[in-house]
């Protein structure tokens, strides 16, 4: 059976101004923006210590993972550094909803983007039991 090995893409469409929103990622999360608008993220460029993995899953419809956004998808970008992340959006007073929290993978932080899509922020680690925070 043929199956998918991976995400190809993200892409949100903007309920606004779509080169706004995609300058607010370049300036508050670090994406470099190719000429045609969007980001290549390169996995031989990260470092983290898993080698690199995307994870896929859906949610309840009744849950709240996602709130306080409306959205019916959040996404979670890799970070290199959480708390340099953490610094730096503080600086340009966008506020962090929750965490940083550390689990079992790594540290998690959530932030909503300028149209509300919530945002989760992952700096990876090795599965191990004592990265429990």
């Amino acid at each position: 059976m043929a199956r998918v090995t991976g995400i190809g893409g993200v892409f949100i469409k903007a309920r606004g101004d779509a080169k706004a929103l995609a300058a607010w990622y370049k300036d508050h999360l670090g994406l470099v923006l190719e000429d045609f608008g969007g980001a290549v993220l390169n996995w031989q460029d990260d470092r983290a210590e898993d080698g690199g993995l995307t994870v896929w899953a859906t949610a309840d419809p009744d849950g709240t993972w996602f709130a306080p956004s409306t959205a019916t998808f959040m996404i979670n970008y890799r970070v290199d550094d959480m708390d340099g992340m953490i610094a730096q959006l503080a600086a340009a007073g966008i506020p962090v909803l929750q965490g940083p929290q550390t689990h079992e993978n790594g540290r998690f932080a959530w932030i909503l983007d300028p149209e509300g899509n919530k945002v989760e922020l992952w700096e990876p680690k090795l599965w191990d039991e004592k990265n429990k925070g």
